[in-house]
């Protein structure tokens, strides 16, 4: 599709009430020109404001929705331009409706290739999740857009040095253009753009890139790069950093580098993301060579405008000629939420969809809601909650299995290969605070892309972690924390710990254990030990073996746990030895449709010690009586009791 008119863009979003945004503070001068910069970032797909997941509208996700705020501030400013900075290939089910379903020829167009048309983008870069559905893929993709896309450190053919490489892309382009200033007098000026992506896509993507291209560090592919884009007359540049904002000391190779990037000469101002983040927000607090107030990155300005559509950045640069050139004076860097969310965790959208930017897509859009309604597979048993606390359970089996055999493709042919693969996962709805109808329930038969969200709620990452066997036993005593303490020979003693959430109850499968209730629980709700002497993990075995604690294992996680989420002894960024690109729900799907029928019932390799004489109660959702038979490793009754609240209140004997 082409792009939109502008000016009728313009008129359509003013309908929506959208209030302009505030000026930038400086009023430019005769000879001065306020130029404004405005980002997106990983977008991963994220056209409309819905949630194909659960199946219905969003108001915090959406280009759709960012298009409103486009449109107020092109409508303000003289001077704008529009950038994206990369993961808007991949990333939610529309995403994968192209690439596993309809597929891309030569000449078909990718939707939100054609929804960036739409809005009229000046640029983009490419993200490391651009890389996922493989180089074919990708570039039939790309031939579609109506802007250029850069990229400096992505290499088919490596020369002596960056300048003598043969990119994947172009590595930077320099877009000519008319900038009026405060006297609206018109001038031409040369923007440069240039690209950089994580060279860990060389991991993440082997299976895709391996043998076809390399990559450069991005710091160094930057100092070779930008001096040319000067001597080809750039005015000024502006780096497209799909990097994270991390440490300020550059090492080679570096995964967030948006620090030591901005460092280099030549270039005035960055635009970053990869992190999910936005920047400026506290979320950067303390962080070195990082400047809130001011909004730069050493020194320089700096922005990063959340994920999904969720807040467009904006750079604002003010402009004057020094000698013949272009040189910045002031600076200021804001972003621009598409929603707010109070106190109660309701949100609030801060504007309206953009029809044209809708229209561009809705086609699409409708087959993607036919594609995860649909069958992606089977499950040859139901897959529940309701027990998850109490005993293992399908739901938390069927997530490990797929997180398993994720790791074990992931790790092939890298110094972790042969190690054991072990999995923590943990039920996440789980009764509580939720209700008595908050639980996981598919029947057996045909699980569709929206039951995933059941299974998995978060947008967590894959991560692995090389631990030793004394930690895993140490990562299942905090685990243990779940439950109360009970005397032997208690009658209908309260089971759950109410404090402790579900989501920290990780199940850890390829080991098999018990829980020895009469004893303390090791550590506090905090994760310190409390009990040193205490150790509820008793019979822990692999393979009918007891575990070895200093033999080594992979365990597969997500990235809250592995970044020290929970406090969980083994579980920190220094034992963290994989970090995924993917979701774990994207590796639940992607098990599910390789798979074809899963059979997910759960391998009882946890369950309590035996306490002859002690019985406990537990409250579940009232629709787990029709699963009590099923559940393996532990003798549960219904005792008639339905709590206040609407839970069913069951019965354990020890």
């Amino acid at each position: 599709m082409p792009a939109i008119d502008r000016r009728r863009f313009m008129t359509v979003a003013g309908a929506t009430g959208l209030s302009l945004l505030h000026p930038f503070s400086a009023r430019a001068a005769s000879g001065q020109v306020h130029l404004r910069l405005m980002e997106t970032t990983d977008l991963h797909v994220h056209v409309y404001p819905y949630d194909y997941y659960a199946d219905r509208p969003s108001d915090t996700v959406g280009l759709a929705r960012t298009a409103a705020h486009v449109a107020a501030i092109r409508a303000e400013a003289t001077n704008a331009l529009l950038f994206d900075n990369g993961d808007f290939l991949q990333g939610n089910p529309m995403g994968d409706y192209i690439a596993y379903e309809r597929g891309m020829r030569e000449g078909d167009m990718h939707p939100v290739i054609t929804a960036m048309n739409a809005l009229g983008f000046d640029a983009s870069t490419l993200g490391n999740h651009e890389f996922n559905y493989g180089l074919d893929f990708l570039m039939t993709s790309l031939a579609g857009a109506e802007f250029p896309i850069v990229s400096a450190n992505v290499v088919k053919d490596a020369g002596a040095g960056p300048r003598d490489d043969t990119t994947l892309v172009p590595p930077y382009v320099i877009l000519d253009r008319e900038v009026t200033d405060g006297a609206g007098a018109t001038h031409p000026i040369r923007i440069g753009v240039i690209g950089f992506v994580p060279p860990q896509i060389m991991s993440w993507d082997r299976q895709h890139l391996d043998g076809r291209v390399t990559t450069r560090d991005i710091v160094a592919a930057a100092r070779a790069w930008v001096p040319q884009m000067r001597e080809e007359g750039a005015d000024i540049i502006l780096a497209l950093s799909h990097s994270g904002i991390g440490s300020p000391r550059h090492e080679e190779g570096m995964e967030n580098a948006s620090v030591p990037l901005a460092r280099v000469d030549g270039i005035d101002a960055l635009m970053t993301g990869h992190s999910h983040l936005v920047f400026p927000s506290p979320d950067y607090e303390g962080f070195a060579d990082v400047d809130l107030a001011a909004g730069t990155i050493a020194g320089k300005p700096a922005v990063m405008g959340g994920f999904w559509g969720s807040h467009l950045g904006v750079v604002d640069l003010m402009l004057e000629r020094d000698a013949g050139a272009w040189r910045v004076v002031t600076t200021e860097v804001a972003t621009r939420p598409i929603y707010e969310r109070a106190e109660d965790r309701s949100v609030t959208p801060t504007v309206e969809s953009v029809e044209p930017v809708l229209a561009s897509v809705r086609d699409v859009h409708e087959a993607t809601l036919a594609y995860v309604r649909r069958a992606v597979g089977k499950t040859a048993a139901p897959l529940h909650s309701y027990f998850a606390l109490v005993a293992d359970d399908p739901s938390v089996q069927i997530v490990s299995n797929a997180q398993t055999w994720y790791i074990r493709q992931m790790l092939e042919g890298t110094q972790h290969a042969g190690l054991p693969i072990l999995s923590a996962a943990a039920p996440f709805k789980a009764g509580g605070r939720g209700g008595p109808d908050y639980y996981t329930d598919v029947p057996a038969g045909d699980v569709a892309i929206k039951n995933v969200a059941d299974l998995y709620l978060y947008p967590n990452t894959v991560r692995a972690v090389r631990i030793t066997g004394a930690q895993v036993r140490e990562w299942l005593e905090r685990a243990a924390g779940m439950f109360n303490r009970i005397e032997p020979g208690a009658t209908d003693a309260t089971l759950l710990n109410p404090d402790f959430p579900s989501y920290n109850f990780d199940v850890i499968d390829g080991v098999s254990y018990r829980i020895d209730l009469s004893q303390p629980a090791r550590y506090d709700a905090d994760g310190a030990v409390a009990h040193p002497d205490a150790h509820r993990i008793v019979d822990l075995t692999r393979d009918g073996v007891p575990i070895d604690p200093d033999a080594e294992f992979i365990v597969a996680t997500n990235n809250y746990r592995a970044g020290g989420g929970g406090e969980f002894p083994g579980a920190t960024p220094e034992t963290t030895v994989f970090e995924a690109p993917d979701t774990n729900r994207d590796a639940i799907v992607r098990y599910i449709v390789e798979q074809g029928t899963v059979t997910p019932s759960a391998d009882g390799n946890w369950r309590f010690a035996p306490m002859p004489g002690t019985t406990v109660l537990f409250d579940t959702g009232p629709d787990a009586a029709r699963y009590i038979e099923d559940v393996e490793g532990v003798e549960i009754e219904e005792t008639g009791l339905v709590t206040e609240t609407g839970f069913a209140r069951m019965r354990i004997r020890l």
